[in-house]
């Protein structure tokens, strides 16, 4: 298998890097190199701005129909090409194609959502507001945007970014990850397929250097990111202090509460799913179960549901789940299983040393599960970010709330339950961005904004719905009078008489 060679996209077009920094992308299930991704210089970086820049001055004056349609053509292109792009991601990734299949469509709502540009983007008018005055307000396009995007959704979180971004009419700059750049590229291709003008798309690749230029580079006008606190922290201060706009999707420690008196098979099933799933690998994975009263007397079923699900190779259809992005995160992992240990928990399922059939090489890790977990060990504290389910019990809805509520972060919670009452106590006194009810991952639909809280998230506005169209446009208020002219002329009376 030929080794591919990433490249820049720049003014509509794949653009060789010039740099002498390469690095290898990995198939994690069989540690083969697929690909080589270059980390640009800052000139690289440049080079793109200014080519965003300069495609803003006509783009952002496109009629708002005409991006519409581009916007129609590209989600008919992503719904076509979804097998391709579910391939990739799994080639680079290693989640399952289900589950790959799942994101592409996910990021396939978001461009839907965009579809609706010709209305979302409208402004207000207050007509005689004042005698003979009208005040009314414009929503236009910042400039040029940036996004930097993390590994673990390489379709979804591109998605979350450019589509609106561009749609609204600004120009934009694209950083994904060097884990696995391949299906986020195809979709750029795609986007441009779709009738996206050369300049209005970019990408560039690197580290923390390009990150740097995009936050420090006075033509980008606003910076999104999705990845872990310490960079979005980072991110959002560099950012910032550069004058830009910042949002700052960041970490997360989700909770799942199973009340006694839920469907018990749906919400242990629903669990594990959102628990082990894409090898656990998500922002809004549910990482904390907590188990309330009598619920905690299904610990075992969990226990051995958890056991029974399959491992293996992202190809593998029947898979529950994929291995891990990397060696490096299957040795983080690791170490952080023995971290439980060594802090008393009671590791009741261990998904080390697991070995996958023809795959001896893979970055696999099975479904591991502690109980007795407190809030001060490190499994609890720290984003595991892999197949890892810390078991916690209470006595009471009041004490899995305050539990919750205790932990700095906001991102996602869910509650299992069969009484109306309890879920609106839950929804009411929880204090956490994103709730499910008998909903094991609450990431809302595109048309309702990602609003993860707290330590999860910097910047008062998310991707997605309408906090992603303020957050791409600036409002222009205009009040204005027109007064009857005094001296006026034959020919503009007849021009009237005429109209």
């Amino acid at each position: 298998m030929s080794v591919r060679d990433i490249a820049l996209y720049i003014d509509g077009k794949p653009v060789p890097s010039q740099s002498g920094d390469w690095r290898e992308v990995i198939d994690p299930a069989t540690q083969k190199v697929v690909a080589r991704v270059p980390f640009c210089s800052v000139e690289e970086v440049d080079l793109a701005v200014a080519s965003a820049q300069v495609a803003f001055k006509t783009w952002r004056k496109v009629p708002l129909a005409k991006r519409m349609r581009i916007m129609l053509a590209f989600q008919a292109l992503i719904r076509e090409h979804t097998g391709e792009l579910a391939a990739l991601i799994t080639e680079e990734h290693g989640k399952t194609l289900p589950d790959a299949e799942g994101e592409v469509g996910r990021g396939l709502e978001v461009v839907e959502h965009a579809c609706s540009i010709t209305s979302l983007q409208l402004g207000e008018i207050a007509e005689n507001a004042a005698s003979d005055v009208d005040v009314y307000s414009l929503n236009q396009p910042l400039g040029v945007g940036a996004g930097i995007t993390a590994f673990n959704f390489p379709i979804m979180l591109p998605c979350f970014m450019f589509p609106l971004a561009i749609a609204t009419g600004n120009t934009f700059v694209l950083k994904p990850s060097e884990q696995d750049p391949s299906s986020t590229m195809r979709l750029v291709e795609l986007a441009h397929e779709a009738g996206v003008p050369p300049g209005v798309l970019n990408v560039v690749h690197g580290g923390p250097e390009v990150a740097n230029r995009l936050c420090d580079h006075p033509d980008i006008k606003a910076v999104s990111f999705i990845g872990s606190t310490p960079v979005g922290t980072q991110i959002h201060a560099r950012a910032g202090a550069a004058g830009k706009r910042v949002q700052a999707m960041m970490g997360a420690k989700n909770h799942c509460v199973i009340m006694p008196d839920a469907n018990r098979s749906q919400a242990i099933n629903n669990l594990l799913g959102s628990a082990f799933g894409a090898a656990g690998q998500r922002c809004m994975a549910n990482s904390v179960l907590v188990l309330v009263g009598e619920a905690r007397e299904w610990l075992d079923e969990i226990v051995d549901k958890s056991r029974a699900m399959t491992v293996g190779p992202g190809t593998q259809r029947d898979a529950d789940l994929g291995p891990l992005v990397s060696p490096a995160a299957r040795e983080r992992v690791v170490a952080l299983i023995g971290k439980g240990e060594a802090e008393g928990a009671t590791l009741k399922l261990d998904g080390r040393g697991l070995s996958v059939d023809g795959y001896p090489d893979g970055n696999f890790v099975g479904p591991t599960l502690f109980s007795d977990v407190t809030a001060d060990m490190a499994i609890y504290r720290e984003e595991i970010f892999g197949p890892v389910l810390c078991v916690v019990g209470v006595d009471t809805l009041d004490d899995a709330i305050a539990f919750i509520n205790a932990n700095p972060n906001g991102n996602g919670t869910s509650i299992f339950t069969n009484s109306g009452w309890v879920a609106k106590r839950f929804e009411s006194d929880i204090d956490v961005g994103q709730v499910g009810i008998n909903v094991p991952i609450p990431v809302p639909v595109a048309y309702f904004s990602f609003t993860g809280s707290r330590a999860s998230k910097l910047g008062d506005l998310g991707p997605n719905g309408k906090q992603a169209i303020q957050f791409w446009t600036q409002t222009k208020t205009v009040t204005a009078r027109w007064f009857e002219p005094e001296n006026v002329s034959s020919g503009i009376n007849s021009t009237i008489s005429m109209g």
